[in-house]
Order: structure tokens, then sequence, then C-alpha cells
């Protein structure tokens, strides 16, 4: 099995037929099916069955992609790694980024790194945390900014410190009492604009006070839930961190008086990666200036 084996049959996959892939890969038909043939005699065990119309995996031809996407993301990060070890302080730093981080990236120590390292690019690539995750895995980015909770197997993290979660309001509309926070029970049977994977910690908050939540909207995005709120479908919840300045001006936001709620940034990396000095100087760079926010 080598690596132009995978790249066939990853093509394959992609494409469904073979005579497609073949077509994608400039190359005949016949050549193409024999390597496929020779990698199943490699491996002893057959990876596709082969349809009228379109091809299928077998459960050893699924384990197969998978590795194989996870070889090609290792190879092209370590190509990656190794252009930057050639060139010094030069080449691309890629960074994983949520939304709600656009407040505090970039922020004055990025802006710092760039200085000192004035030919070094950066390839931003955009995401929920799930996603950014996802990336760091394969391969295609060095580091992600992430906000808590998340799934911490195989990474290095280091935190911001914790911020709460804000309820903010219409155009408008102002609920509660007090002008700072603002109880859960308050905002029973309000509508409610929230992160999908907040969903379970806010109902398990609300379930706590023996209510239920009106939830209106789930999403991704911070900027969606902010959007949605000022077009006055109901009350966003999001960290105090996603608002710009200019959304803490605009709109009424009061503190969710409830601790659960509490979440964190993160600067992650992977445990298993041999990173270039450059990556970690960036890494300690920026961790050190999240972690005094």
């Amino acid at each position: 099995m080598n690596l132009k084996q995978l790249e066939y049959f990853l093509t394959i996959v992609e494409e469904g037929q073979i005579t497609a892939a073949a077509k994608k890969l400039h190359i005949a038909q016949p050549p193409l099916s024999y390597q496929l043939r020779l990698l199943e005699e490699d491996l002893g065990v057959q990876l596709m069955k082969r349809g009228s119309r379109k091809i299928t995996l077998t459960p050893a031809g699924e384990l197969l992609k998978q590795r194989a996407e996870q070889i090609f993301s290792l190879t092209t990060a370590t190509n990656r790694e190794m252009e930057l070890f050639k060139k010094g302080n030069a080449g691309t730093l890629s960074i994983g980024t949520i939304s709600s981080s656009s407040t505090i990236i970039p922020d004055q120590s990025i802006l710092d790194f760039a200085g000192k390292y004035p030919n070094v690019q950066f390839d931003i690539h955009e995401g929920n945390s799930y996603e950014v995750i996802e990336m760091l895995e394969k391969g295609v980015i060095d580091v992600g900014i992430v906000r808590t909770p998340f799934k911490k197997v195989g990474l290095t993290i280091r935190y911001a410190k914790t911020e709460p979660i804000v309820a903010v309001f219409p155009t408008g509309k102002n609920y509660g009492k007090s002008k700072r926070s603002i109880e859960l029970i308050e905002l029973y049977e309000q509508p409610l604009i929230i992160y999908r994977r907040f969903a379970e910690l806010i109902n398990i908050a609300f379930e706590k006070e023996q209510i239920t939540p009106s939830i209106r909207c789930r999403n991704d995005d911070a900027r969606t839930t902010l959007n949605w709120t000022r077009a006055g479908f109901g009350v966003g919840i999001v960290p105090l961190s996603a608002l710009t300045e200019q959304d803490r001006k605009e709109l009424i936001y009061k503190e969710v008086n409830v601790e659960e709620l509490h979440t964190q940034m993160a600067v992650i990396s992977k445990n298993d990666r041999q990173y270039t000095p450059l990556v970690m100087e960036f890494i300690e760079t920026f961790a050190k200036s999240i972690e005094s926010l």
C-alpha cells in the first residue's frame, strides 16, 4: 500500500464511480481498476462493492477511508511544518477560530507577533468549536481558538478566564428587576435564541429551577444569535465576549445568574504533534494574552 494507491482509492470514493474517478485523475479506467485490485489483494480485504451505478464501501473500506483521510491530513500538516522549518521565521501559520472570538482576535499579542515575524502569513479558518477541533485533528490548522464545553481528549489546552453567559434583549425590550443580572425564572416563557451546543446546559439549568425554557431558535454562531435578537425573534443567549463594543452600546444585556452557564475561551493544540518553535511561540504568546483577560 502506498500514497498513490490511497489517493486513487479516495478519489473513487469521492466520485462514487471508477469511470468518473479515472476521468478526474486523468488516467484510463483499466489501470485504475487494476490499482484498486492490487490494493485489495495487498490488504487481503474487499474494500468496495461494485454496483451498476455507484460503488458501495464495505466495513473495511469505510475504515480505510477514515485512515486515508487522516494520513493525507497529516501529510499536509507535515509539509507545512517542514516548510516553516526550511524558511525559518517565515511561512504560513494556520489558525482555527470561532465566531465569538472575533472581539479578541486579532489582539495586541498577535499584532506584536506579526511585527516580530513580518514574513509569516496567517491562514484563518472559521467554524464552531467542534469544527475547529475537527480541523485540528485533520491537520488543516496548527492551533485552534475554541470555547468550552468541548471534548478534551488528545489536546493541550490553555484557558482564558471564566466569563459569564449573558441574555441580550431585542430593541425596546428589557426583562428582569436587576440592571446588571437576570434570573432564569425571569426568562421563563421568553423566546430564547441559543447556541445549539449550549442547549443541554441550558436545559439542565432550567430543570433545576423546575421550569422549561422556550427555545425559539438554535444555531451555531454568535453573530447569528445577535442578528436574530436584533430582528426581534427573542432573547439571545451568548458569552459576554461575543459582544462587540458597538453591541454593548446598542443592546441591553444582563448576566445570567447561573454558575453552570459560565464559559471559557481556550487555545488548543494536538498532544501528539511536533510543532515548530515558531508555532510554539505563537501558542505561548497568545495563550498568555487571553489568560490575562
